[in-house]
């Protein structure tokens, strides 16, 4: 059985790139989340700080798993390695877990706007790497 790989196309790349600085910027949310002080807990809305101080460990836990599988993921992509479907698969089941938390579960903070938007285009940008990586390991680009 030979290993050969077909070469990735432009689009392959900016997608590449842009999955993996998106998924930058969820490990940086992370642990912005993680981290943050009493003291800018504090300067939060008093919904905010109820959520903050209320979240469950399996929310977290689920937040972490996403972007961090997410991260990977996407740096699979870019080394062109198959692993980036399971990564990505991990990533979305995740954050489907913690969307249905925010949007469902939770009644700290009203949901309104970007509160609404972002978690939904989260769930269709992890969905659609989820496919990306499957459709690429058919074309032979990840090995």
């Amino acid at each position: 059985m030979t290993n050969s790989t077909t070469k990735p196309t432009t689009v392959f790349w900016i997608i590449s790139i842009i999955a993996l600085f998106w998924n930058i910027m969820g490990v940086v949310a992370y642990l912005g989340q993680a981290y943050m002080t009493d003291e800018a807990k504090a300067l939060l809305s008093e919904g905010d700080q109820a959520y903050y101080a209320n979240i469950p460990a399996w929310v977290t836990a689920a937040f972490a798993i996403a972007v961090f599988t997410g991260f990977l993921g996407s740096l699979a992509l870019v080394l062109k390695k198959k692993w980036a479907k399971p990564m990505f698969l991990i990533s979305f089941l995740t954050v489907v877990a913690q969307v249905v938390y925010n949007l469902f579960i939770q009644d700290f903070v009203a949901l309104s706007g970007s509160r609404v938007i972002l978690p939904l285009i989260t769930v269709v940008i992890a969905a659609f790497l989820v496919w990306f990586a499957k459709n690429n390991i058919a074309k032979r680009i990840l090995n």
